[in-house]
């Protein structure tokens, strides 16, 4: 089966339902074809231990997939759930104006995410559907040119899924990360507790997660800084960028900053992702992308897709 079909088939769509759920249904689907199996066998016939032997395995089964796939070490779950999946497709394919080439980069996307939590150092901070989509869409809208700049990385996990993508996309792509690497996640309004993955937030972890991208990772250049400082933006301001995601400081004030500079290094066409757009946990970035756009600006709104905003420079 390709990787459409899986991540399309009726297996995937159930599998966001609680574990106990899904057991419930594996175990009633075992018995009947046992039944079947067994001419006049009842559910509590002599067929019962080999049925507890088929329920012990499925439980086995199931939990290997959660460790793969769950949330443990990372807090979010990666397992796939068919109504947002087909959203997401449905989504990434209003901005990119292609089905197929939606659905094929959505899925590879999810591979890729899995691989990448499964080798790396930390996580991907978001949801899944959201990680997904700004790796699939983000080759989809034809950059002008292939300078991408990231504000805000925590573990350069994304970083390294987004030059992967874009390379699968025939680009050759070239990052330049800024973030304070403070040891943690920094948020406004947040507390400062460690990750759950356990690692510190460090330039150690992401260039470790970046050579994971092979070349166009490990010649990444990173800037330790936060985006409203002048020292730091005038550092990487040399060059006009086609990609800019900005996924910083999720406050208003903060936002409203990192928007104001990316009108000034964005180049002609350039592609800016903004993140958590519309997630209720983080209402000021609606409020500053909002009112970015009612004043004077270079910034069209394409649309959106789980939870990220996308805008086009004229």
């Amino acid at each position: 089966m390709n990787s459409r079909a899986l991540l399309r088939s009726s297996v995937s769509r159930r599998l966001l339902r609680p574990v106990a759920d899904l057991i419930d249904q594996r175990i009633e689907r075992q018995v009947r074809s046992a039944l079947r199996r067994t001419p006049g066998a009842t559910a509590g016939g002599g067929d019962t231990e080999r049925l507890t032997r088929e329920v012990d395995r499925l439980r086995h089964r199931l939990l290997s997939f959660e460790l793969l796939v769950g949330p443990h070490g990372r807090r979010n779950s990666r397992i796939l759930a068919g109504a947002p999946l087909e959203r997401l497709y449905g989504e990434v394919a209003a901005l990119a104006d292609d089905r197929d080439a939606a659905e094929r980069n959505v899925a590879a996307a999810y591979r890729l995410l899995v691989a990448l939590e499964s080798l790396g150092v930390g996580r991907i901070a978001g949801g899944t559907m959201n990680i997904c989509g700004k790796l699939a869409t983000v080759p989809l809208l034809d950059p002008p040119n292939d300078d991408i700049l990231e504000i805000g990385t925590l573990y350069g996990m994304f970083s390294a899924g987004l030059l992967r993508m874009m390379e699968r996309d025939g680009r050759s792509p070239d990052l330049t990360i800024v973030d304070p690497f403070a040891g943690i996640q920094l948020q406004p309004g947040t507390g400062e507790a460690a990750d759950p993955t356990g690692a510190p937030v460090d330039e150690h972890a992401v260039r470790t997660n970046l050579a994971l991208a092979g070349a166009a990772g490990t010649a990444a250049r990173i800037r330790r800084g936060y985006s409203e400082d002048p020292e730091t933006r005038a550092a990487v301001s040399d060059r006009r960028y086609g990609v800019i995601v900005v996924d910083g400081d999720h406050s208003a004030g903060g936002v409203a900053q990192d928007l104001q500079w990316a009108e000034e290094i964005a180049a002609p066409g350039a592609v800016v992702v903004l993140d958590d757009y519309g997630d209720a946990q983080w209402p000021g970035i609606k409020e500053a992308l909002d009112g970015h756009l009612k004043g004077e600006t270079r910034f069209t709104y394409l649309g959106k897709a789980a939870h990220s905003a996308y805008l086009r420079a004229s």
